[in-house]
């Protein structure tokens, strides 16, 4: 059994800066491409961006000031937000992928095996 768990959020003044971490236990970590979803109060859930196993290839909601990565020896993804917007305001939640290939990036959450619980990030004006 895998499991997620997110942690980073918080409240942030405009034009501020997070980062999201994504910690993953019960496999082997680089097995596994990851994915970052967001869901703002009263819409529905959106990607935001993905990482494949090996970290080589890197995939982006348009516009997203992001960047997501990951350290396989930790066992941890990060997504790395910069100048948030109020708009920005969610639940970000990551998602792994049990995948053969390392480069391949997955923007679907149906692609997804894998949820965690989500972290709430509020940005205020």
């Amino acid at each position: 059994q895998v499991q997620l768990a997110e942690s980073g959020g918080g409240l942030v003044q405009a034009g501020g800066s997070l980062r999201l971490s994504c910690s993953v236990s019960g496999r082997t970590f680089s097995a596994y491409a990851m994915g970052w979803f967001r869901q703002a109060p009263g819409k529905e859930r959106e990607f935001v961006a993905a990482i494949s196993r090996s970290g080589d290839s890197t995939r982006y909601a348009d516009s997203v000031p992001f960047t997501a990565s990951r350290d396989n020896n930790k066992n941890t993804a990060y997504l790395e937000m910069n100048n948030l917007k109020v708009e920005d305001t969610a639940l970000y939640t990551c998602a792994a992928k049990s995948t053969p290939f390392s480069t391949v990036v997955y923007d679907a959450p149906q692609d997804y095996n894998y949820w965690g619980q989500g972290t709430r990030v509020t940005v205020s004006s």
